[in-house]
């Protein structure tokens, strides 16, 4: 054999060897188990997978063809109520109907992790659709003869710094930029917002997660802002993550904010659970375990909640892979999600039923969510708007229920991807797609609209100010009625 043909022989067997290589590193960690395992009150948590590389699954968006629409549970309807919007992110219902919508993208920022990890996420952003320039407006849409599509589109404001939370209150609008709350003079049924706005308080900038949701409470009094985490598992240092993966109360009376829950990696959706009159709220788990870890949730916020991020997640599961000082006692206050969504589906918009919905009885107790869809989970999970059904006493019960789905248009592509819910002024749900520049409107046709829902009363046990005693004995002589055969 000549040299010349070793030598072809050896390069082919480099050239394979290191193909097959790099197939085995970007192969990823299908998961194991069904996402519905690991959905609900009690999700299966898989053992830890970590990862250097992570499991990569970018969807190119394609866009809606002409007649195309998402599918729908049976009973409902879908029909697109505007079009032709650039990366309609989030949206916020007027009491007079109006709808206001954030266009809107992520603003120029540095990701956590180095040059590296910076130049790989510019090419999953760009893939995604996520990397266009932000049109940084709101704009107004309305269906004034509630036909079910807006036949009216103002831009209300330009000029704004990547806006996402939008409230309105007595005159006043609130708009969440990712860096600061501003209020504006805004009367209700004007087609523009005009004058300057006041700032309310600087947030943190940008950073891995850069929406900022807001939410105001029942009497106006305090407004409610979620700001994520600035990376993963805090890898760019806990400085970096100050005032970060955490809900913070503004007292709108006198100005002054706090941090009203904590160890939240990425809060997004904001809404109260009309049954309680809890905060609850969607939060992003962290990436890089494995495809079947970690679960996004949806949970309740008691003031000084933590949910333990970076540390811990799922109440008392450490992740060995953080390096920073935990704090004392940190898995004796951190409090258990309430209700699993699935590891990576990246559940944003949050909204409940309300008095006037029409999506029929088999939706008429819950809470409808946006799951924006996976880009590190094989199989793909998400791309989808889900219904988690509540209980008389407003607990979370059961699995989530398809509402809307058929977003995926193969194993490489999507047509669009669901980002945020809301309600219509006829009661039907809308659902905005960014990638795909729609907002989609869901109802059930002939559906009798929804009672108001009623709110759960009684009397709060007292306060406990001080321990008495020493709490094993309970234990030890425990009361007759809950001793064996008691019950």
């Amino acid at each position: 054999m000549s040299i010349l043909r070793k030598i072809g022989i050896g390069l082919l067997v480099v050239v394979f060897l290191g193909a097959a290589a790099i197939w085995w590193i970007v192969r990823g960690d299908p998961a194991t188990l069904p996402l519905e395992d690991v959905t609900g009150t009690d999700p299966v948590l898989a053992e830890p997978n970590p990862q250097t590389i992570p499991t990569v699954g970018v969807m190119k968006p394609i866009g809606w063809g002409e007649g195309e629409a998402p599918t729908v549970a049976e009973g409902l309807v879908v029909n697109r109520f505007a079009t032709g919007l650039a990366h309609p992110r989030t949206m916020f219902t007027m009491p007079n109907g109006d709808i206001i919508v954030a266009l809107t993208n992520a603003p120029a920022r540095v990701v956590a992790g180095g040059g590296i990890t910076n130049f790989v996420a510019g090419i999953l952003f760009s893939r995604a659709g996520a990397a266009d320039p932000s049109a940084n407006q709101l704009v107004l849409l309305r269906d004034a003869d509630g036909d079910g599509v807006a036949e009216q589109t103002h831009v209300l404001r330009e000029g704004l710094e990547s806006p996402s939370g939008i409230g309105w209150r007595d005159g006043k609008l609130y708009v969440a930029n990712h860096n600061a709350v501003l209020r504006f003079d805004y009367a209700e049924g004007a087609n523009r917002v005009e004058g300057q706005p006041t700032k309310l308080m600087d947030l943190p900038a940008a950073g891995n997660h850069w929406m900022r949701n807001l939410i105001i409470n029942d009497d106006g009094t305090r407004l409610y802002v979620a700001v994520g985490s600035a990376s993963n598992i805090a890898e760019g240092g806990m400085e970096a993550e100050e005032g970060r993966a955490a809900i913070h109360e503004l007292d709108l009376t006198n100005g002054r904010s706090r941090i009203y829950g904590a160890g939240l990696r990425n809060p997004n959706g904001l809404a109260w659970n009309p049954w309680t009159g809890e905060l609850w709220t969607t939060v992003n788990e962290r990436d890089m375990l494995g495809s079947d870890l970690v679960p996004d949730y949806l949970t309740n916020v008691p003031v000084g909640v933590n949910y333990g991020w970076p540390w811990v997640y799922w109440k008392n599961i450490f992740d060995d892979r953080v390096e920073h000082p935990i704090p004392n006692f940190l898995t004796e206050y951190t409090r258990r999600p309430e209700f699993a969504l699935g590891p990576h589906v990246a559940a944003l918009g949050l909204t409940f039923t309300r008095e006037g919905t029409t999506m029929g009885d088999n939706f008429g107790h819950g809470a409808f969510i946006a799951r924006h869809g996976s880009w590190n989970r094989k199989p793909l999970a998400g791309y989808d708007v889900v219904f988690v059904k509540f209980d008389d006493r407003g607990n979370p019960v059961g699995k989530p229920v398809n509402v809307l789905s058929g977003f995926l248009a193969s194993d490489s592509e999507t047509h669009g991807r669901p980002t945020w819910v809301s309600w219509d002024r006829t009661g039907a749900l809308l659902v905005t797609d960014d990638t795909a520049g729609v907002i989609w409107r869901v109802t059930a046709p002939g559906a009798k609209p929804a009672a108001a829902q009623q709110r759960i009363t009684g009397t709060s046990l007292p306060p406990v100010r001080e321990l008495r005693g020493n709490p094993a004995d309970a234990f030890i002589n425990p009361p007759s009625d809950i001793q064996p055969g008691g019950l």
